[in-house]
């Protein structure tokens, strides 16, 4: 007994010397780490006391510190940075659908200032900035060198005043710049209308106004169509949309999604992740449903088009996305600024990340510029068939109803191909949904 006693006090005792063996360089690691970063803030002190002492001219000090706090923030990735007072009011206001400015969404990319997307009805889409635009300079002035939210500031002003940038743009040989006159962006969320019995929902951004302006959108198209049993199938246009909030995308999905996990996020520690599940009820009860992406749209746009895909609800057309997988949380601070830091990134259904790779479109659809098609020679090309012949035999087996059918069904093809001269993907998002619906009803 004896013996087994003094064994377990030999066992309790060489426990007691292993984890002291274990825990002690850990301990001693630990404490050199912060002695280390103790002397990086000293070094911090220091440096920024020989400025306000030596620097040739006076220095605003408290510049002097967001400068060193943005450069903290923005060294780790193009998306986190300080937001002072001024810009975490802009920010705010933003996601309402109101402000003030040219209307491009930009990021930072290795120090130039590159457009996401311009938005829909914006000076800046008027002016004819694109995404994938690298802007150089403001009114002569070069970005190079500042922050992201610096360069935004250049580009703000009164509303009516006029401002110049310089753009690169992939396949101009040399950099142009464009005028634009500054104005109140007021942006329409969703933008609902009927190609023939196909129902567009163009959503430009994820803001507060979005889910309801879609859910008004479609109902008005279904009551115009005469019910959902008339409706051809639904395009989601969210080519050029740079994201927003993803509440609204969560709500967008799971318009469309009976169940499933719609998005799911990941951080540093797995007991932060969160994930986003879809509830009973689709808007227009499983009818074909495309989507439409291209290189401007990012973030939220992404996790729409992504939860779609993957749970095979929609066709996802046009080309790639932007590959804005990130989160970002907002942390108020003292002093009424905030700090945005990325905190998390996006998975899709499937277990994808979004980040750096965007989503793939199902069909991949490059856009084609605009066609001017002759007039006469359309018509000529209508009129060459077996009812245009001189003398040719009048079918007469047709009822009046099944004529005008027949009329309707011309007239919404020719607008189609017009549509197609304009806007070839839209135009071939329309004819997939045609496809689909000619099948008949498919299962989810």
């Amino acid at each position: 007994m004896n013996k087994l006693i003094i064994a377990a006090i030999g066992g309790i005792a060489g426990g007691v010397v292993l984890s002291t063996q274990v825990a002690g360089p850990l301990i001693a690691q630990e404490a050199r780490d912060n002695a280390s970063v103790y002397e990086q803030l000293d070094l911090f002190g220091d440096i920024f006391e020989r400025i306000r002492a030596n620097y040739v001219e006076d220095v605003d000090e408290a510049a002097l510190i967001e400068a060193a706090i943005n450069g903290m923030l923005t060294s780790l990735d193009p998306h986190s940075s300080y937001l002072p007072p001024n810009d975490f009011d802009d920010m705010q206001v933003q996601t309402r659908g109101e402000f003030g400015g040219l209307g491009i969404e930009v990021t930072q990319e290795d120090g130039f200032v590159r457009v996401i997307a311009p938005m829909d009805d914006t000076p800046a889409m008027e002016a004819g900035v694109e995404a994938g635009d690298f802007i150089t300079h403001v009114d002569g002035e070069a970005l190079l060198g500042l922050t992201l939210e610096q360069a935004v500031d250049m580009m703000r002003g009164p509303v009516g005043s006029e401002i110049v940038i310089t753009v690169v743009r992939e396949g101009a040989d040399q950099p142009f710049d464009i005028t634009i006159v500054r104005d109140r962006i007021r942006l329409t969320a969703v933008r609902a209308r009927l190609e023939g019995n196909t129902a567009i929902l163009r959503i430009s951004t994820f803001n507060d106004q979005t889910y309801p302006n879609l859910q008004d959108g479609l109902t008005e198209m279904i009551e115009e169509v005469g019910g959902l049993a008339n409706l051809n199938g639904v395009v989601i246009d969210l080519r050029n949309n740079p994201g927003g909030l993803l509440s609204q995308a969560i709500r967008v999905s799971d318009a469309f999604l009976n169940q499933g996990e719609i998005v799911s996020t990941r951080g540093r520690n797995p007991e932060d992740g969160e994930r986003y599940n879809s509830t009973p009820g689709d808007l227009i009860e499983g009818l074909p449903l495309v989507v439409l992406v291209n290189g401007g749209s990012a973030s939220a746009s992404e996790i729409v088009a992504g939860a779609l895909q993957d749970h095979r609800r929609a066709v996802v057309v046009g080309t790639n996305t932007f590959g804005k997988g990130s989160v970002q949380s907002i942390m108020p601070l003292a002093g009424d600024g905030a700090m945005r830091l990325t905190t998390s990134l996006y998975y899709t259904p499937s277990g994808r990340s979004i980040q750096a790779l965007g989503i793939a479109p199902d069909i991949l659809v490059e856009q084609r510029p605009a066609v001017e098609v002759d007039e006469d020679e359309q018509a000529a090309t209508t009129r060459r068939n077996e009812a245009s012949l001189r003398g040719s035999i009048e079918n007469s087996t047709l009822t009046e109803d099944q004529r005008r059918l027949l009329e309707e069904e011309q007239a919404i093809a020719e607008a189609t191909a017009q549509l197609r001269n304009e806007d070839y993907q839209l135009a071939y998002a329309i004819d997939i949904l045609t496809g689909l619906n000619a099948l008949g009803p498919q299962g989810n």
